[in-house]
């Protein structure tokens, strides 16, 4: 498969945005052996998709895709700490936090990948030697935003103390992640259901947005930086971009336009679905109407 002159350019690209990244986020970073700690942290999670991607494309395989960017997310933020020494609260609640969203996350998409067999992402992408690793090149991008202010919270030189930061974001980490993992849930089971083949699921939290799952998502990243924001200085708050890239990636790139896409193409012109995507928004929840 041919690939496009902007495809081959994606890795790079990525890269090179990456480095930027690494660039603010080291400042006022910990330091081993004169290198930044978050500098570092921002290189393993690419070296870890580039290792995983050259097995999976010999074998033409998407399986380990979702699990080795939730299993990222686990090493690359334990590596910041423990090579930051960063052994404040403030550290070891993120690290925490992080711990528990990749875990759950990885689990349940590696076992519904596994359960279907396939993921559908990937069926044309992964006989593409460019496509799949500018696939997998992105996910070491999106670590690496997505973690980006709680790597330089736990990588900062400085070490303050909890505080009402830390209290507000560990409340809005808990709303997101309970919004998502229900969500999570509820989708699971109305597919495990047979009297629900081919349908599309309009109840419990999907009766109040189409991708709440994604709503979750995106709050709970801004929970984290809200903690880790008191442990900031100078450029490492270009690192606060994490939860608006955690938004842009979802809402307009990656996430809900390829399933609504895909939601038109299976049922749009069925009555009923139009009038949930009328009544229902697309990410932000509201009360269904009537």
């Amino acid at each position: 498969m041919a690939a496009s002159p902007a495809t081959i350019a994606a890795p790079p690209l990525a890269v090179a945005l990456g480095a930027v990244l690494a660039w603010a986020g080291s400042q006022g970073s910990a330091t081993v052996a004169g290198v930044p700690v978050f500098a570092a942290a921002v290189a393993l999670a690419f070296v870890i998709q580039w290792a995983v991607f050259v097995p999976s494309y010999l074998r033409r395989t998407e399986r380990y895709y979702d699990l080795t960017g939730s299993a990222t997310y686990l090493l690359v933020m334990t590596g910041a700490v423990l090579a930051s020494g960063a052994t404040d609260p403030r550290s070891m609640l993120l690290l925490a936090l992080v711990a528990v969203w990749a875990s759950r996350l990885g689990t349940f998409l590696f076992r519904r990948v596994r359960a279907a067999g396939r993921d559908a992402r990937f069926d044309e992408l992964k006989h593409s030697f460019w496509g799949f690793l500018t696939a997998w090149t992105l996910q070491g991008l999106w670590v690496s935003f997505t973690l980006a202010a709680a790597l330089a919270a736990v990588t900062s030189v400085a070490r303050p103390p909890l505080d009402a930061f830390a209290l507000g974001g560990l409340a809005i980490w808990l709303a997101g992640f309970a919004i998502e993992a229900a969500a999570d849930a509820q989708k699971s089971r109305f597919r495990a259901d047979p009297a629900n083949r081919g349908a599309f699921i309009s109840t419990g939290l999907w009766a109040w947005s189409r991708h709440p799952n994604y709503f979750g998502e995106i709050v709970l990243w801004v929970g984290v930086a809200v903690i880790a924001f008191p442990a900031l200085s100078g450029w490492q708050y270009v690192t606060l971009i994490s939860p608006l890239f955690v938004y842009v990636l979802l809402s307009r790139i990656s996430g809900i336009p390829l399933l609504e896409k895909r939601a038109d193409e299976k049922w749009g012109g069925r009555p009923d679905y139009e009038a949930y995507k009328a009544a229902t928004p697309v990410l932000v929840p509201r009360r269904p109407r009537g």
